[in-house]
């Protein structure tokens, strides 16, 4: 049983200025696996107090001592790598597989990317009588999610602290525990006093005071759009900058050619990846119309081999991070039913065996029209939509045709013509062919956001221009 009841600030581990505290379930169980307090807006008040207070200094320290300290925190980070993955497997239900290669290990490249950024990120240009400067924006408020919770605080304070600014991040009061033991992380590799500062607590409360906060500079927040409106509405009468990154719909466009029906398996599995709880997972599929039948016998071996079970066995997925989530990803699902889509595999309901947890059924439907609510809303579970297409401008129409913007993917043979697809979609980033890269910049269009996460493009964030003439 966890009890994490302070919060970490200005350099120490201190008591709430009130105690409250929220239980938080471990997913598989259903058991209370720990405690957390939740802030008050007086809490937050403290934290910003002592960013803003080391913003005076830290905003002044060299390249050098950046590196300095983001190669400690590198070092303390790989030390914890075991205690970080178990909280991410008790706290969100990752399994451990899952949690042990990719959840921890992403959070860890953040911070190694930054290094190779800063190294040579150029600060200061000159243009004739002309410099300009990019300085740090301030103090910088994080609101992370639950679904991928050390990827998300990694990529905001990796960047954060490689170009200056000092932070106070709220992570998601779902999934606290590994954002605990990255503060930890923090005080043992050394970050000066104040510059990161953890607060837990909850969205209205905790995330409303951040974001609305007048010593705030810049807030960044991953979560739903339904949120992160909410957040853009506490920022704007202190017109601070707001960073988001949010929901998404991400269409996979599958070419008609002779790897068909492994895109098409791959995809399916791609979908399923923490169970599904991925905002840019390929939760549309498009698949030649013609070749449908082969697309859906392909599709459901695929996902009849996912298979779901304790994250701490050998299952490749797990639950769902809470019921909540479940309640409606079962309503999303009966809704596809009700409206008439076809359900290939899974459907509503815990999968066989399992009578305890937050588990769901690796779903897949066809015959789904791009009006239908399953084709049109953030779904967040293991549930994958099927539409055909007539020819490549369709797929193209298809998939931009969403509120979102988030991804975008491409699986076929001929790259020449899977690049061409990748420039019409409107989405901030396409992957072909499972490309990945820590260095591009991830964020979305439309809906889905505005501004840029990782490598490079994460450093312009954080950052204002100054314009200095004459001399």
């Amino acid at each position: 049983m966890r009890d994490y009841l302070k919060f970490y600030i200005d350099g120490e581990w201190v008591d709430p200025a009130a105690l409250k505290t929220l239980d938080v379930e471990n997913p598989a169980t259903e058991e209370i696996a720990g405690r957390i307090a939740l802030a008050s807006a007086a809490d937050v008040d403290r934290a910003v107090k002592a960013a803003r207070k080391a913003f005076d200094t830290y905003s002044l320290t060299s390249r050098e001592e950046r590196l300095d300290l983001l190669e400690r925190i590198i070092a303390e980070y790989q030390k914890r790598h075991g205690d970080l993955a178990d909280a991410v497997t008790e706290e969100m239900g990752a399994p451990g597989y899952l949690a042990q290669k990719a959840q921890v290990p992403v959070g860890l490249g953040h911070f190694m990317t930054a290094v190779k950024v800063l190294k040579d990120y150029k600060f200061q240009d000159d243009q004739g009588s002309t410099t300009i400067l990019k300085e740090p924006i301030g103090v910088c408020g994080f609101i992370t999610p639950w679904n991928w919770p050390l990827n998300q605080i990694a990529c905001k304070v990796a960047p954060a602290l490689a170009t200056g600014c000092t932070m106070v991040l709220k992570p998601s009061e779902v999934a606290p525990f590994s954002a605990q033991i990255f503060a930890e992380i923090m005080q043992a590799a050394g970050v000066p006093a104040g510059v990161f500062n953890m607060i837990q607590g909850d969205g209205p409360t905790a995330g409303a005071a951040l974001s609305s906060h007048p010593d705030v500079d810049m807030v960044s927040f991953t979560g739903s759009t339904r949120a992160g409106v909410e957040v853009a509405k506490a920022a704007a009468p202190t017109v601070k900058r707001v960073h988001q990154e949010l929901g998404g719909k991400s269409p996979n466009i599958v070419l008609d050619d002779e790897v068909m029906t492994k895109s098409v398996s791959n995809g399916v599995k791609a979908m399923m990846v923490n169970s599904g709880q991925s905002c840019n997972a390929p939760t549309r599929m498009l698949v030649p119309a013609g070749r449908m039948a082969e697309a859906i016998s392909a599709a459901k071996e695929a996902a009849e081999s996912v298979t779901v079970g304790a994250p701490t066995g050998n299952a490749f997925i797990g639950p769902v991070v809470s019921k909540v989530q479940w309640d409606k990803i079962q309503g999303l699902i009966q809704k596809g039913i009700d409206e008439g889509a076809t359900v290939v595999a899974g459907g509503t309901g815990r999968p066989e065996g399992l009578d305890k947890g937050h588990y769901v059924r690796p779903t897949v439907f066809a015959n789904v029209t791009n009006d239908m609510t399953i084709a049109r809303e953030e779904i967040f579970g293991p549930v994958l939509s099927i539409m055909g297409y007539g020819d490549l401008d369709e797929a193209v129409r298809i998939g931009n045709d969403t509120e979102y913007g988030l991804a975008a993917y491409v699986n076929g043979a001929d790259i020449d013509k899977a690049r061409k697809l990748a420039a019409r979609l409107r989405a901030g980033q396409v992957s072909i062919n499972g490309g990945r890269d820590m260095n591009a910049p991830f964020g979305g269009y439309k809906m889905s956001g505005n501004g840029r996460e990782w490598g490079e493009y994460a450093f312009a964030e954080f950052l204002e221009t100054k314009a200095v003439m004459g001399g």
